[in-house]
């Protein structure tokens, strides 16, 4: 090796969108995982973690940019989590493409693409769980039982995989992302936990992997979804009583033929607490259904 005092020799990287022709290497356990990491953690290298689902798109190419801003090495991880799924048949539909996926994770740059199997994750005799209560209740927490605390278990596996020094994650799934730093602090982890802000299309659409489940008259009407928040938004900031514009949201989806509405509600931007206190940050945060498919979205109240 380099003598002592030596510096270490300088690691290729390509600049932000330009991709590294023998990147990302894949691994499936984690027994490979740590040892791709460990040369990098031997030289100094900060390391960043980037928790997919998979069925990647432009969104998820945001977080990995921000990731290469935040860390010198990025780990992408894909792994459609079963404990998360309260319907069998959800599970099975979820959009899954890994080859495509690795295509836009070498365009993107990343280092590892970390894809384990149920099994990997999940072994025989696998019996502990990870709750946060307050932040988990509500919301898609009402709407989804138990959805936060698979969430939660294996987002805190991943932590202990990777031992990241930041994780990225998309403030799309807002309530998602504050259950994930309440974790991340109640569980000492040191991993600092960075919410990167929704990338939308141009019409509005909130990016997710689920928006290829709708059809073509449902993706020409699944844009009001963002509308009505952010009409909504602006008449509360503007002095409007926040139960008429919220109804009124309500009211224009179900006739642009949304339903059900899971919920459509006021919340604090950093406890969720309802009803808001007067000079608290407050978002707007929905969930619909529209044909089969589950839209969620969240705006910021100025």
């Amino acid at each position: 090796g380099p003598a002592a005092g030596a510096a270490d020799p300088p690691v290729a990287r390509a600049p932000l969108g330009q991709p590294m022709p023998d990147r990302p290497a894949t691994v499936r356990t984690i027994a490979d995982l740590r040892a791709a990491i460990l040369p990098w953690r031997a030289r100094g290298d900060s390391v960043a973690l980037v928790p997919t689902m998979g069925a990647l798109h432009a969104g998820h190419v945001a977080l990995i940019d921000r990731a290469r801003t935040e860390a010198r090495r990025t780990v992408v991880s894909i792994f459609v989590n079963p404990i998360q799924f309260g319907d069998a048949r959800d599970l099975e539909t979820y959009p899954r493409d890994e080859a495509a996926d690795r295509a836009m994770l070498t365009a993107a740059g990343a280092d590892l693409l970390f894809a384990p199997d149920a099994g990997e994750v999940y072994p025989r005799g696998f019996a502990t769980r990870v709750a946060v209560d307050g932040l988990s209740r509500g919301l898609c927490g009402d709407a989804r039982p138990g959805h936060f605390e698979g969430v939660a278990t294996v987002v805190a596996k991943l932590f202990n995989m990777v031992r990241p020094d930041c994780a990225v994650f998309g403030e799309k799934d807002y309530q998602q992302l504050l259950v994930i730093r309440r974790l991340a602090a109640d569980l000492d982890t040191a991993v600092r936990v960075i919410g990167h802000p929704t990338v939308r299309e141009d019409d509005g659409l909130a990016m997710s992997s689920r928006n290829r489940r709708l059809s073509p008259d449902e993706r020409r009407v699944a844009p009001r979804l963002y509308s009505e928040l952010a009409g909504a938004a602006a008449a509360i900031a503007a002095g409007a009583p926040a139960g008429a514009a919220l109804d009124a949201a309500r009211a224009a989806l179900v006739a642009a033929g949304f339903g059900p509405i899971d919920y459509l509600e006021l919340r604090d931007g950093e406890t969720l607490a309802c009803p808001v206190a007067p000079g608290r940050p407050a978002r707007i945060f929905a969930a619909a259904h529209l044909g089969v498919t589950r839209l969620i979205d969240n705006v910021r109240v100025r």
